[in-house]
């Protein structure tokens, strides 16, 4: 279980974007910007499915994890962790092993056989749930795995994305009107901060990622990109 030991928030967000860096899941090209599922252009890209990959890495960031949700949430808040289809699942037993707690998923869709449940596990009628994810940019898809646990009883007030793009002040806040409060252990501010320190990009391309940061829509249709989440 979690050995209640508690790095500082700015701590941990440096030494997360540090390992981030270290295993080359953060990719930053401003010239050849990254097409984002939203269809936003972007020059900053992330791969956070890797921290699996890394033992002591992966130990090291859900400790994190446990400290930020102890910290901020509380010791005694939850009854069950949840992670959602596919990224969330495994950090969520890890995280569900630290806190001493059990562990449920959630699939994007109901399965098309048996009893068609988007729930698999045992979620007991207003169980408390945090749900965790590996990375959120406006909170959509960890809004939509928390409807659904929900739907099927449990009851959410928190949620935790390892890292959180921090670009859309209105996905913090939206999730907030929703009745959840969102938690991250680091951002892409975090990332810039230490590719800064380290010298690992050229001024012009942390300029840019910079820009992006400022206004990530406004870039994003400077760039071949959308110019709306809503487009």
């Amino acid at each position: 279980m979690f050995a209640n030991t508690f790095p500082t928030e700015q701590e941990m967000a440096r030494l997360f974007a540090r390992m981030l860096w270290e295993i080359r899941a953060v990719h930053f090209n401003a010239v050849q910007p990254y097409r984002l599922s939203s269809g936003m252009a972007s020059p900053v890209y992330i791969d956070c499915r890797k921290l699996l990959s890394y033992p002591r890495i992966r130990s090291a960031v859900i400790d994190f994890a446990a400290a930020t949700i102890l910290r901020q949430a509380g010791f005694e808040q939850f009854d069950v962790v949840a992670g959602g289809e596919t990224a969330g699942i495994p950090l969520a037993a890890l995280l569900a092993d630290r806190l001493g707690l059990p562990m449920i998923y959630v699939r994007k869709k109901p399965k098309g056989h048996g009893k068609g449940a988007r729930i698999e596990g045992d979620l007991p009628e207003g169980a408390r749930v945090l749900v965790i994810e590996d990375l959120t940019t406006a909170g959509g898809s960890l809004m939509s795995f928390i409807e659904a646990i929900r739907a099927a009883g449990g009851v959410v007030e928190h949620g935790i994305a390892l890292f959180y793009y921090d670009i859309f002040p209105e996905g913090r806040t939206g999730m907030k009107a929703k009745g959840v409060t969102l938690h991250n252990v680091a951002t892409w501010r975090d990332v810039l901060a230490e590719a800064r320190v380290r010298e690992l990009f050229d001024e012009r391309t942390l300029g840019e990622v910079g820009d992006f940061l400022a206004a990530p829509l406004e870039w994003s249709a400077a760039h071949g990109g959308v110019a709306s989440l809503d487009a």
